[in-house]
């Protein structure tokens, strides 16, 4: 079976303090620069490239080709340097409710992580995209845990959870899951899924985010929204291809692919 190479994932999200042991401070630590280093991206799907989940290619395209990925790609990943690091993980599967009805039936088209630090559970999750968080949460439901950005919390639905995020003093639900464990067969047939069908919001939208210390950088098709913690939302509308290419480059850290697929796609990007 295949081992992540530690050092240069630790190199490529700037984690310099060595080998870590598997306790609650590594969990958040690793988390945090994670999410600040590897951006959210779609230019695969987005270029009709399909998304490889398998160990080597995960560390081929972000941790060694500068480049990001969607849910799985991320939360694969880091699942991975995670149990090398000891940790206790499982494999979860969320439907998302960003924007739409708390009620809503989707499909079950998001993965996260149940990560068990001793005794208590958290969950984990370094994929989301704009509203990824930025620390692990207690498995814990109705208490507002803080984290580097926003808070969240955790609410009952049934038997399920309820993930929110506070958003300019409102919550808002990110994704509702429950506690069935999953597999890589799992994601491979959701992503496979995401990826290819024509209707899929990863083919027919570029979409990116990243978060750094002062806040968030988000963007969709060609409009680059910067959401500060502290102070007022920016948004501006990019000319073309060749400014979204710097803006990707520029403010998620991502080594743009030069290829006929991709420069097709931001050419024909909606408005």
């Amino acid at each position: 079976m295949d081992r992540p190479d530690l050092n240069a994932y630790f190199h490529r999200i700037g984690h310099t303090d060595g080998p870590p042991a598997a306790t609650l401070e590594t969990l958040r630590a690793l988390h945090l620069h994670h999410v600040q280093a590897i951006g959210f991206e779609n230019l695969d799907p987005l270029s009709g490239l399909s998304v490889k989940l398998d160990l080597p290619s995960l560390e081929g395209k972000l941790v060694h080709g500068g480049r990001g990925g969607y849910c799985y790609e991320h939360n694969l990943l880091f699942s991975h340097v995670l149990r090398e690091l000891g940790f206790r993980v499982t494999g979860l599967a969320a439907r998302v409710l960003w924007n739409a009805p708390d009620d809503a039936i989707r499909a079950r088209s998001h993965m996260l992580l149940r990560v068990d630090c001793g005794a208590e559970p958290y969950i984990a999750d370094v994929g989301f995209g704009g509203q990824t968080p930025t620390g692990p949460l207690r498995l814990i439901t109705d208490v507002v845990q803080p984290t580097p950005h926003e808070p969240y919390r955790l609410i009952g639905q049934n038997d399920d959870f309820v993930l929110q995020t506070q958003v300019r003093g409102t919550w808002k639900s990110l994704y509702r899951f429950d506690l069935q464990e999953q597999f890589q067969v799992d994601y491979e047939v959701s992503s496979w899924y995401l990826c290819t069908h024509p209707q899929s919001p990863f083919v027919t939208n570029l979409i990116a985010s990243c978060p750094f210390p002062g806040g968030r950088y988000n963007l969709f098709n060609n409009q680059l929204t910067l959401h500060p913690l502290d102070g007022f939302t920016e948004q501006r509308r990019l000319g073309g291809a060749d400014e979204i290419r710097t803006a990707l480059q520029t403010h998620f850290g991502l080594r743009v692919p030069v290829t006929p697929s991709l420069d097709a796609a931001l050419t024909r990007l909606p408005a």
